[in-house]
């Protein structure tokens, strides 16, 4: 029985995870009559149909379904070839699928690839900005090489540590609180106070809410934020208050506006960011060399957002 080859493999990943023949095409790099006669020479090796077309969506039939699965599976065997030529000559040379949570990206990457770029020129990073649960998803299925998240995360992930980020309160300025305590508050300085956070999905949610409970301060249920830009604007509005990671303060805040920062006493909560990849990978020297100039270039930007 002839076997499907590794493009008509691709094509059917690619159309059961975008749901469209057009979206597919263009990520393959390929024309969309090239992607149909691949995916209908694939069913037909294959003796099923393996998707339901019609002119609003496709649909992954229950056959296709394990079809699909196996695929995906194979793909990543093959991409496991590769990888095994590749440790064998340069590390971090060619493609990278990086992905990273949004209250992450703005803030750090700046800092932190300017050090990867110039230590590891021929690496090519190709970036996705989403929130931990997706991103862990993608990563499992094979669409991600590596996550830059917060730490820990579920699943079978091997994970290294890129640097531990402190949380800090921010209020409108002048605020009672800050006042009272000279700027520097302890989390008990928190009771009763009315806390500002992120809508959910957002893994920073879930941390800042461990702080809240601990300190006994209450979540203002009503309003949500979608990202840091438009919380920082909710505690200018004086809806608030609300904790930042020290890195999204420091581009956020401005010196004299209307939102003022307070560090807590140690031990000062926060996260532990880090870099986790699929424990199977065969990429593992180059994850570990990758988190190692990660690491070395958020020490220096960590310094210099405390000194």
């Amino acid at each position: 029985m002839d076997r499907p080859s590794i493009r008509q493999l691709e094509s059917l990943v690619a159309v059961a995870e975008l749901k469209s023949f057009r979206k597919a095409a263009t990520s393959l790099g390929i024309s969309q009559p090239a992607l149909s006669a691949s995916v209908q020479g694939a069913e037909k090796l294959l003796g099923l149909q393996v998707f339901e077309r019609d002119r609003r969506s496709v649909l992954v039939t229950s056959a296709g379904e394990e079809v699909v699965t196996r695929a995906r599976v194979a793909l990543e065997h093959v991409d496991a070839v590769a990888d095994a030529a590749r440790r064998r000559g340069e590390p971090l040379v060619g493609q990278m699928r990086l992905g990273v949570i949004p209250t992450i990206a703005p803030y750090w990457l700046p800092s932190l690839l300017p050090g990867v770029r110039k230590r590891y020129p021929r690496l090519e990073l190709v970036l996705r900005e989403d929130q931990t649960s997706r991103l862990l998803a993608q990563l499992d299925a094979g669409q991600l090489d590596a996550a830059l998240l917060a730490l820990p995360v579920p699943g079978d992930f091997t994970t290294a540590t890129i640097g531990f980020e402190n949380f800090l309160v921010a209020a409108p300025r002048g605020a009672a609180i800050l006042a009272k305590h000279h700027g520097r508050l302890s989390e008990k300085d928190l009771d009763d106070q009315t806390v500002l956070l992120l809508e959910d999905g957002h893994c920073l949610r879930d941390q800042a809410l461990a702080v809240c409970e601990r300190s006994g301060a209450i979540e203002q249920m009503s309003l949500r934020a979608t990202s840091l830009p438009t919380l920082v604007q909710m505690v200018a509005g004086g809806l608030g208050i609300t904790l930042l990671p020290e890195a999204a303060a420091g581009a956020l805040i401005q010196p004299r506006g209307p939102v003022q920062v307070a560090k807590l006493d140690r031990p000062q909560p926060g996260r532990t960011v880090g870099l986790a990849w699929r424990t199977s990978s065969g990429r593992l020297r180059e994850f570990k060399l990758l988190a190692e100039v990660m690491r070395e270039e958020a020490e220096k930007m960590l310094a210099k957002l405390r000194s």
